[in-house]
């Protein structure tokens, strides 16, 4: 990681952790923030690392994994711009669960423990905030695991995929690009699903027109279709 020199307070504004702060507290939060870029592929924090920080993407995107007993590597989420990761680290056991890896070139902002409760103390709006974004996550949770429950593997990807174009920012009515490299089996992971499902999936997508891919870069042609499918009769 290479470090960056100055941030404005300004960039913080549209970080879902700070909505909704005056610009004087956005001011403290950028003076207490460690800036830094993380070049693709780079690991950001390891599972099992102490001496956590919250963590804000300004810029860029980032893949959260765990690693299993048996050494198999899950991917959990993907975290855009604008949201925060490794934050619940602080509030347990004082250790990352998972890894943290920039998936291109990526900016980044973090706080230590000490930072952010003095942050919270000074604007409870940050509190909030950071309990509104974890209930926000654990509805999410609970809503992929009825999805595990009740729906076939299709649905399951239809959604992930949708989920990726809200997230990163894509309206649901216009093509949308990824963007970053989006393996199949980090498809098949975040919906709970086979390599070899995902993959017979996603090829037929693309020759049903949905989506177009290129060394690992998926295009959404129809967000719309991949909705209806998502939403569709069980």
């Amino acid at each position: 990681m290479t470090a960056e020199p100055h941030i404005s307070p300004r960039r913080f504004a549209a970080a879902d952790l700070f909505a909704g702060l005056p610009g004087s507290a956005l001011e403290h939060v950028a003076a207490a923030a460690r800036t830094r870029r993380a070049p693709n592929g780079m690991r950001i924090f390891n599972q099992g690392d102490e001496g956590v920080r919250a963590h804000v993407v300004l810029e860029g995107g980032v893949k959260i994994s765990q690693t299993g007993s048996d050494g198999g590597q899950v991917v959990m989420r993907f975290i855009g711009p604008n949201e925060m990761f490794g934050t619940v680290a602080l509030f347990t056991d004082g250790s990352y669960p998972a890894d943290a890896t920039a998936l291109t070139d990526t900016l980044e902002a973090s706080w230590s423990e000490p930072e952010l409760l003095n942050l919270m103390t000074r604007y409870p709006e940050i509190a909030v905030n950071a309990i509104r974004i974890i209930g926000k996550r654990l509805q999410e949770a609970q809503n992929r695991m009825r999805e595990l429950a009740t729906q076939r593997a299709e649905r399951r990807i239809a959604h992930a995929l949708v989920r990726l174009v809200r997230q990163f920012g894509g309206p649901t009515d216009a093509q949308m690009a990824i963007p970053f490299p989006l393996r199949r089996k980090d498809v098949a992971d975040v919906a709970g699903t086979t390599l070899h499902t995902a993959s017979r999936v996603l090829t037929g997508w693309e020759k049903a027109g949905l989506l177009a891919s290129r060394r690992r870069r998926v295009t959404v042609l129809s967000p719309s279709d991949l909705l209806r499918i998502a939403e569709g009769p069980p």
